[in-house]
């Protein structure tokens, strides 16, 4: 009997989580670009911060996502510390909605409700039905783990051991703080624990007085998430992940001061057992909010006094706008991405700029600079294409997954600049070397060829920094001079030859740098083009 018990719990905790997690899913993909739009639109406003940590978490359907992701913007320089201390304080006030849910206690309907998502998903014609109908779907599917979990664990109230563990947490609170933290670090989900304090409470397994020194405990338990998710961030990520966890140790350590009024308060609420521990859920969030938000700043100094110091100056080989904790959130991961694929274009512009710059002045210095910068290209090209493969499973929606396609083609152009750069670099080694003399008109030819793949590529970058579409035309119009420069520049350059007014080894250094540079127009030529592929469709909110 004990087995069928565990398999049945185990059974209904993972149908309770699939669900939400199917739920959280489909919010994103709904309102994904509104999530976009309001964490942009985020300020230093500590109340502010606090609404969106609630709507975000409200959305996604997870706390521990939520905080998890606000250390990864943290790590990634979106956010300060106080934003993203209003943010994870908000995060608890919207983890409270699916206790609340729960309690109106839907299992009745939720064969209903699983038949009414699953033909929105299997027979809906049009993307935004079937993401509706996965929320839907999503819905029906927790109460009906939600289910499971209270009919597996009915027996529990005649076991003598489980009597005397709620006996046990009646008389020493504490007892069930630990016990709250242990099961929530477990399943990783403040939402599940509460979903089997529901579960207990409606088979009157566990009552009142044992139900919330365990709830105050899942909210510390919570905590964990984040700070796993932490490990390897920069100091600001670990002190984040820190504020949150001092935030929730010290609202429980209030609460549990005040659990004697607390346990005489809440029932004259009304509702039955189960409405009364969510409504303590949320009454424990809020209050916790509003007592500590005016107070943020003492919890910002006191962080920065346990994790002092400043981090090393950033190292170019390290991904600045990337964080996989950002992954659960694809509508800001993608515009991260763009913001990492434009640094990686940057860093070959000024490639492409000093490689011509080496040539021209013989400057072995610039050389070394070319290859140090060549190493972080190829590193950021390794690492973003890992990130978009990463990204391209996550739940996109059907512009945002055009963009992730794009990308895998512009930074395999960026790259290639690049390595054309670093030819040229090469060529000018070469030139130093060889000692090899080039006339004065020559070398104004270079500049020109130069100075004109320089602007096209300049262009490209704002292309796709502000997907500026009329920057992308001047790149292709460009592009056309490019090639007919470098017809003209080359004919000129076989007259000089056979005038003998240069040297063949110089001339053939000459025609290689015409080559390269012109293919680096063919590359920008590809950037532009791809960014306006999106012309004739909504602008992407980047």
């Amino acid at each position: 009997m004990d087995y069928l018990m565990i398999f049945g719990l185990l059974g209904g905790l993972g149908l309770f989580v699939y669900g939400m997690k199917l739920m959280g899913d489909g919010l994103q993909k709904v309102a994904g670009e509104r999530l976009k739009k309001i964490l942009e639109v985020l300020t230093s406003n500590r109340y502010l911060a606090v609404l969106v940590g609630a709507g975000v978490t409200a959305i996604i359907q997870s706390s521990s996502a939520t905080t998890v992701m606000t250390v990864g913007f943290v790590n990634a320089g979106l956010m300060n510390l106080f934003q993203a201390a209003g943010v994870m304080m908000g995060a608890n006030i919207g983890t409270t909605i699916t206790a609340q849910l729960l309690a109106f206690n839907l299992t009745d309907v939720a064969p209903l409700i699983l038949a009414i998502g699953a033909a929105m998903v299997m027979f809906g014609k049009k993307k935004k039905t079937k993401d509706i109908g996965g929320i839907v779907l999503g819905f029906g599917v927790l109460f009906v783990g939600m289910e499971m979990m209270k009919d597996s664990m009915a027996p529990l109230r005649e076991l003598e051991g489980f009597q005397n563990l709620i006996i046990s947490i009646g008389q020493h609170p504490i007892l069930g703080i630990f016990v709250g933290l242990a099961m929530t670090a477990t399943v990783q989900s403040s939402s599940a624990t509460i979903g089997i304090l529901i579960a207990l409470a409606s088979n009157g397994a566990i009552d009142l007085t044992a139900a919330l020194p365990i709830l105050f405990g899942d909210n510390i338990g919570t905590c964990v998430t984040a700070l796993l998710a932490s490990i390897g961030t920069n100091k600001n990520a670990k002190r984040a992940a820190l504020i949150h966890l001092t935030f929730n140790i010290v609202g429980t350590t209030i609460f549990m001061l005040l659990m004697r009024p607390l346990l005489y308060i809440i029932p004259l609420l009304g509702g039955d057992i189960t409405r009364q521990i969510a409504n303590t859920h949320t009454i424990f969030n809020i209050a916790n909010v509003v007592i500590q938000v005016p107070f943020l700043g003492f919890l910002v100094a006191f962080v920065n006094k346990i994790i002092p110091g400043k981090d090393e100056d950033e190292n170019q080989l390290q991904l600045i706008y990337l964080d996989k904790r950002i992954l659960e959130t694809p509508s800001i991961a993608v515009g991260q991405v763009v913001k990492e694929v434009v640094r990686m274009q940057n860093i070959s512009n000024k490639n492409v700029n000093r490689s011509i710059e080496a040539f021209i002045k013989q400057d072995e210095k610039i050389i070394v600079k070319i290859e140090e910068n060549e190493e972080v290209i190829n590193y950021l090209n390794r690492e973003i294409t890992s990130y978009l493969v990463a990204l391209s499973n996550a739940a996109l929606s059907e512009y945002q997954s055009d963009v992730i396609t794009s990308l895998f083609h512009i930074i395999n152009d960026i790259e290639r600049i690049g390595d054309h750069a670093e030819n040229i670099g090469e060529l000018a080694q070469y030139r130093i070397d060889k000692d090899l003399k080039f006339s004065d008109s020559g070398l104004n030819e270079i500049k020109l060829m130069g100075s004109t793949t320089a602007v096209s590529f300049e262009n490209a970058v704002l292309a796709l920094e502000n997907f500026d579409f009329e920057a992308a035309k001047l790149v292709i119009k460009n592009e056309k001079e490019i090639d007919a420069l470098e017809k003209k520049l080359r004919e000129v350059h076989i007259e000089r030859l056979s005038k003998y007014i240069c040297q063949p080894a110089s001339g053939a250094l000459f025609l290689d740098i015409l080559v390269n540079l012109e293919r680096i127009g063919d590359h920008s030529n590809n950037i532009a083009q791809l960014v306006l592929e999106f012309e004739n469709g909504l602008k992407p909110s980047l």
